[in-house]
């Protein structure tokens, strides 16, 4: 929002309190909003897509363990991933099925011991 050139931003008198200064600001703001297209006011967050194929970075960070750990599950085939052309991507469901592996397998030591 801009101040028209007319217009000049007021400045604090002696007599002037920080709560009467904020409130004469807020009843401006509300003018100019009301001024502004109704399209503008009702607009609403677009939700942002769910990404089902990530980086071995971004799973790392997923997962809260380094990038190249990450790497090593994969190698190592506990993490299942996919090459598209030359990048090599995991899927949300692959990252999933580890972690519910790994709790599986430790529910199971646990009870063993």
């Amino acid at each position: 929002m801009s101040i028209d050139a007319g217009q000049s931003v007021p400045r604090r008198a002696s007599g002037d309190t920080c709560a009467t200064e904020i409130a004469g600001l807020l009843a401006r703001l509300a003018v100019l909003m009301s001024k502004q297209s109704p399209d503008t006011q009702t607009r609403v967050a677009q939700p942002i897509p769910i990404r089902v194929l990530l980086t071995v970075e971004e799973a790392a960070e997923r997962l809260h363990i380094g990038k190249t750990k990450t790497y090593a599950l994969v190698k190592a085939g506990e993490i299942e991933s996919v090459l598209i052309g030359r990048l090599r991507r995991i899927h949300i469901e692959a990252i999933d099925s580890y972690t519910a592996r790994l709790a599986s397998q430790q529910a199971t030591m646990n009870k063993a011991a």
